[in-house]
């Protein structure tokens, strides 16, 4: 099955059993969803038994909310590494869009996991009280971007976190979720690389021009 990078491939084979279980189930969720991927498939990935999947995780619902929870772990804990608050606003909010569209483009797996949960409803992170709490600091992270570039007459004031977010989340998220049928309608034959390049600067563009007077 090919693998998707949230977990470096190379470190695999080092892995404690528990966590290729865990990346091993990752990987089958974003292929087959909760419903399609099977307790047998994740042993057999992971080099062990469904006994010891069931062992260390109890159950597929509990094991695929696990991975829900870390994936969100994982981006929110991108942008926090990217030390926006030293930077200045125009420069902050432009390196946080591009880090963000990379980090979606990079990471399809993280898009196809999104897109079965909201598949289902949002049925499983209803039953997170953690995910609530991690995502926050995407908002909070906007928030002291957009208020120290308002506070300089950079930014509009009549913008807020929460619709910038929705902006560059759903610009980002489209490139990946519908990069199939997007290209096979339109772009057959374009250079891919370019093409990401391209929707990375427009990404910049859009956000930029609406938070902006």
């Amino acid at each position: 099955m090919e693998h998707h990078g949230i977990y470096p491939l190379e470190k695999f084979d080092e892995a404690s059993l528990k966590d290729r279980i865990f990346h091993s189930a990752i990987a089958l969720f974003a292929e087959y969803g909760l419903m399609g991927a099977r307790m047998e498939q994740i042993a057999e990935k992971a080099g062990t038994t469904k006994r010891m999947v069931v062992y260390h995780f109890k159950t597929k619902e509990n094991l695929y909310l696990l991975v829900l929870e870390y994936v969100y772990t994982q981006i929110r804990g991108s942008e926090k590494e990217l030390n926006l608050s030293e930077m200045p606003p125009v420069e902050a909010m432009v390196h946080l869009v591009e880090s963000t569209f990379d980090y979606h483009a990079d990471h399809p797996d993280f898009i196809r996991i999104i897109c079965m949960e909201n598949m289902q409803r949002g049925r499983f992170m209803q039953q997170s009280d953690y995910l609530r709490e991690i995502n926050r600091s995407a908002l909070v992270l906007l928030e002291d971007i957009l208020q120290r570039g308002q506070q300089k007459q950079l930014f509009s004031k009549s913008v807020n976190a929460r619709d910038v977010h929705r902006l560059m989340s759903s610009f980002s998220f489209h490139f990946v979720a519908n990069s199939y049928t997007f290209t096979l309608l339109f772009e057959e034959g374009a250079d891919s690389a370019a093409q990401q390049a391209h929707y990375r600067a427009m990404a910049v563009q859009v956000v930029l021009r609406y938070i902006c007077p």
